[in-house]
């Protein structure tokens, strides 16, 4: 019986793995996280836009004495889509491992195009930059997660110095930065959703991440699935980690097999953590950063 159950389980999770692929229903995955892993304070400003908003996942667990390492994420979407909301399952998974989370919204296209959305991140990076110990993290132990084209946000905001330096801030005040399924090199631009947001056939050179690999950066987390059919993963995921490592840059870089690209954001979730030990590296890379 126990064995049957386990199969019908093991099914069932299978089946909502394939339906996260085909329609990607977060949903889904929010109303299966935990409640009591974290208090909720939502729709915070960092800016004067309506979608320069985010919300604070703050674990309920006792924090160390300097204060929870404190992570911001950001979602994919083609920069065209996506709401803070849908990734309530990211927030609850990082605080259930005691990292305090962030998740921001950012303006998208066709709203805004390359790079006001990294300055909508920038300004968001620094907000949790300056808020960090008001809110019980340690200040000393700030990261920026992404997945998608939210990891390629994340990438600008650690490796290129530009955007944070408008806020008054540096990457080298990040404990380090986590890219998940990210496009780090993506020019000729194929997807016609994305090229409008880049200014196709006029993309800036300084716009790919991977032009900024080229000088030691903060440490690292690079994952992706083995196989994604969205966004290459030798071309930019391993690419770019060998690029930056080739520079005297600390990076731990991770392939999945048994996830694609969506998926791999899905196996944060407690429901997939069985497809890929997504969770216990981020949360591993997190906590293996000595306090400054």
């Amino acid at each position: 019986m126990n064995s049957r159950r386990s199969l019908l389980r093991t099914g069932g999770l299978t089946g909502l793995a394939l339906g996260l692929t085909a329609c990607a229903p977060t949903r889904v995955l929010n109303a299966l996280a935990d409640s009591d892993t974290y208090t909720l304070k939502a729709g915070l400003p960092y800016g004067p836009d309506p979608r320069q908003r985010l919300d604070i996942y703050t674990p309920t667990r006792a924090a160390p004495g300097a204060g929870h390492p404190a992570a911001l994420f950001f979602y994919g979407g083609s920069w065209n889509k996506g709401e803070r909301a849908d990734y309530r399952f990211v927030g609850e998974a990082l605080a259930s491992r005691g990292v305090l989370t962030v998740v921001a919204d950012y303006r998208l296209h066709p709203q805004v195009s390359y790079p006001d959305f990294l300055r909508d991140c920038a300004q968001a990076l620094a907000w949790t930059l300056r808020e960090a110990r008001g809110m019980g993290g340690d200040a000393h132990q700030v990261f920026v997660m992404g997945h998608s084209a939210g990891a390629y946000n994340a990438a600008m905001l650690a490796l290129d110095p530009r955007w944070l330096a408008a806020e008054h801030h540096a990457p080298q005040q990040l404990a380090g930065w986590i890219g998940l399924a990210g496009p780090y090199d993506f020019v000729p631009i194929v997807n016609p959703d994305v090229r409008p947001v880049f200014h196709h056939p006029d993309v800036p050179p300084e716009s790919q991440p991977i032009r900024h690999a080229d000088h030691a950066a903060i440490r690292s987390f690079l994952g992706a699935a083995a196989e994604d059919s969205l966004v290459d993963p030798q071309r930019n995921t391993v690419q770019l980690a060998r690029r930056l490592e080739a520079h005297g840059t600390n990076v731990s870089l991770r392939l999945y097999e048994r996830v694609n690209h969506v998926t791999l954001a899905g196996a944060l979730a407690r429901p997939l953590r069985f497809l890929a030990p997504v969770l216990d590296d981020v949360e591993a890379f997190i906590k293996q950063t000595p306090t400054a």
